[in-house]
Parts: structure tokens; C-alpha cells; sequence
């Protein structure tokens, strides 16, 4: 489903010149649960940004159910994007003034869906997170593990085939952390989404069908 050939990345800073990317290369099949593990620096994040059109790698390429990343322009990306994948991020990257439902709705509302659709929609996909009863609470109301299953119910509300989530239990305790992932695990099985994990965290790591490990910009 997904292929990554010879991946490169550089970044400089006035004449220091960094290797984020070294050749990389990896295939992801469908339905797979990837975890990529690395400490801080290795070229984890960089890579998830790269392979899910968000950075532009500096050489090799990329392709994702044939379509090859490299031959499209920045509009084609964007559409591509918002139609194959979703996002998980540490951060949750909820917006304040929204509960939780109008949240994922606006996953829906940005592709231009039609609204009468959108609020039964998210409202379904929050239940299926275990939020009914907090569909209507505002991210300052919400724990941790709660604004996560929000954040995980925006990735899959438009049915995305893949998810690139970065650190998703990086804010959370152990045991909230155990239980983000055992849900992960059960979207996979449910649903066959396909889940491509960073972190830096072995346990988090081991709930994965495979593990890819990174270092200095290499999968080692």
C-alpha cells in the first residue's frame, strides 16, 4: 500500500548542513498497525511528514496505492490527502471553541460535505470512540485520553484508508496510553484502517504488527 524508495531529507541552518533522511526505503502492507521507533532527532517525525505528503523529501520516492507523491503538485497533494488519510497528533490539535462533535464535524465540513450529513456522522463515530455522553463538552472539559478518542474520531470520520499518527500517547499517563492503543488495535481489526505510528516509546512500540527502528536518519 505504501513504498518509500531511497528517501532523503536535508536541513540547513546558516553552514550546518543535517542528514534527517539518509536512503530510507520500507513497504507497508493494507491493514497493517507500523510502528516507527527512534529517540529524539532520528528522522521519525520527518519521515512520517514526508510519506504522508505533508514535506517534500529531497530525493527518492513515494507512492501510495499507485499513485506516485513525487508527480503531484501541492493542490493535487492537499486533495489526495484530505481523501486517503487521516492524522493523529500528540498535541490533539482540537480547536477551543468547538465541542467536541463540531470538532470532527469539521473534518467532514473542509471536504465540502453536506452539513445535515455531517452532525449525525460524528456524532455516530464519537459513540463508536465511547463519547456519547461527551459530545457536546468544549477540549477544556475533556481529559487527556478524552480529547485523544476526539482527535482519533476526527482522523477516521471521512473513512480514510490510512492513519499517520505522531506520539498519539505522547501527553498521556501509561494507563491512558494503553488504552488509546488497545482502541487503535480495535479500529484495526473493525475496520482495516492502516495505522503508521511514531514514537519513541518501546512499549507503545509492541502493540504494533511490525516495527521499523530508526536512527541518525536511517532505519537501522
Amino acid at each position: 500500500m505504501i513504498t518509500a524508495e531511497n528517501l532523503k531529507k536535508r536541513y540547513e541552518t546558516g553552514n550546518i548542513k543535517i542528514n534527517a533522511l539518509y536512503d530510507v526505503s520500507l513497504d507497508i502492507k493494507k491493514g497493517e498497525i507500523v510502528s516507527i521507533l527512534g529517540p529524539s532527532g532520528c528522522g521519525k517525525s520527518t519521515l512520517l511528514n514526508c510519506l504522508s505528503a505533508i514535506d517534500e523529501p529531497d530525493g527518492g520516492t513515494i507512492r501510495i496505492n499507485d499513485h506516485l507523491l513525487n508527480t503531484m503538485n501541492d493542490n493535487e497533494k492537499t486533495k489526495f490527502r484530505a481523501k486517503t488519510m487521516g492524522f493523529i497528533f500528540q498535541s490533539y490539535n482540537l480547536i477551543p471553541v468547538l465541542n467536541a462533535v463540531e470538532n470532527v464535524e469539521m473534518a467532514l465540513l473542509t471536504q465540502k460535505h453536506k452539513e445535515k450529513h455531517t452532525f449525525e456522522k460524528s456524532k455516530e463515530i464519537l459513540r463508536k470512540m465511547g463519547l456519547e455522553d461527551r459530545i457536546y463538552h468544549y477540549p477544556n472539559q475533556l481529559s487527556g485520553g478524552e480529547k485523544q478518542r476526539v482527535s482519533i474520531a476526527r482522523a477516521l470520520v471521512h473513512d480514510p484508508e490510512i492513519i499517520w499518527a505522531d506520539e498519539p500517547t505522547g501527553a498521556l499517563d501509561t494507563e491512558t496510553s494503553f488504552k488509546i492503543m488497545d482502541l487503535i488495535l480495535y479500529l484495526n481489526k473493525e475496520f482495516q484502517k492502516t495505522f503508521v505510528i511514531v514514537t519513541h516509546d518501546e512499549r507503545i512500540a509492541n502493540f504494533s504488527d511490525r516495527i521499523l527502528r530508526m536512527d541518525s536518519g536511517r532505519i537501522i
